[in-house]
């Protein structure tokens, strides 16, 4: 992948928070975000897939990380976190909303579950998503509740830090 997680996650996840990410592959992102939020906080793992979350799982478990990760099949048109609405401080939407159906149904989703002024770092692969997608994107993020405030430097991403309002 070319990226650093813990470069990219660290200005904004702190120990003891809460931490949504849908579609965390085999946990790429998933592990150092486990170390981010130490022993007192909680990695939300979301995937559509039972085998990457399978692969995830045994990664977690090898680097001692399981018990901070709760590991969640989804559904295709729904990221099924209602039991968590109004107790994330952070998501992380990397190489991801392109692929659900409905992205401003995404979005609604995230701003439920998230607190007011959770933060929201989503990327998008250039090569995969155009420039007016990933603004259209944002605009979507913008409808559901959220606020941009900054454009990080992802390499090879388009990206964007939302805040909840």
């Amino acid at each position: 992948m070319g990226q650093d997680p813990f470069q990219i996650l660290s200005p904004y996840v702190r120990e003891g928070m809460t931490v949504l990410e849908p579609g965390p592959g085999m946990g790429f992102f998933t592990l150092p975000l486990a170390q981010l939020v130490g022993g007192s906080g909680r990695v939300i793992a979301v995937d559509l897939q039972p085998k990457m979350l399978a692969s995830l799982q045994h990664r977690a478990a090898k680097a001692e990380l399981l018990d901070r990760i709760d590991v969640r099949r989804t559904a295709a048109d729904t990221l099924g976190i209602d039991d968590l609405t109004g107790k994330v401080d952070f998501t992380l939407a990397f190489a991801v909303v392109h692929e659900f159906p409905d992205d401003s149904k995404f979005f609604r989703e995230v701003a439920t579950v998230s607190k007011p002024g959770a933060k929201l770092l989503f990327a998008e692969p250039v090569g995969h998503v155009s420039d007016k997608k990933f603004e259209d994107e944002v605009n979507a993020a913008v409808e559901a509740q959220f606020t941009a405030t900054a454009r990080p430097s992802i390499r090879r991403s388009h990206a964007a830090l939302l805040e909840r309002r």
